[in-house]
């Protein structure tokens, strides 16, 4: 009956990868290669994490 109250765990996750994305492109526009490496391998992990939802749903 309430179902638009429940929070919806993909929602979060797709706007955590925005800005985990947006981190990296930041990094690499100052130059830190390595600091965007290591965010785009986190925004990987979380794109995974969309896509289990996805594919459950």
């Amino acid at each position: 009956m309430f179902e638009f109250l429940k929070s919806n765990p993909k929602k979060k996750l797709e706007k955590e990868y925005s800005q985990k994305m947006e981190e990296a492109m930041k990094a690499q526009r100052n130059g830190n290669i390595d600091l965007y490496a290591q965010l785009t391998a986190e925004a990987e992990n979380i794109l995974r994490k969309i896509e289990l939802i996805a594919k459950k749903i």
